[in-house]
């Protein structure tokens, strides 16, 4: 039998590239608030991590944290600070 491999071993490296970040992202989002936020915290930790992703996008850190959480409620605002550290935006189709 052989070894598993964890599923963020794979993931991780591909959210590093921005293309890859923003259609996961865009399937996550697809999926609900819930799911997005949990898909931008694997992407902001892909992408060097909250310290990092705090710094460009200048919130501190604990507010950084909480938006990430799972209780998150982000302000329009912050989210797009920290989009826009990733070197992201939001884009809408009409369906």
């Amino acid at each position: 039998m052989k070894n598993a491999v964890k599923f963020e071993d794979i993931l991780k490296p591909r959210l590093r590239d921005p293309e890859q970040a923003a259609k996961y992202l865009t399937a996550c989002f697809e999926e609900g608030p819930d799911v997005f936020l949990l898909g931008l915290r694997d992407v902001v930790e892909a992408q060097g991590g909250v310290g990092r992703a705090a710094r460009s996008s200048k919130l501190n850190r604990e507010s950084l944290y909480r938006l990430l959480s799972r209780r998150g409620n982000p302000r329009l605002s912050s989210l797009n600070a920290v989009l826009s550290a990733l070197g992201l935006k939001v884009r809408f189709s009409h369906a």
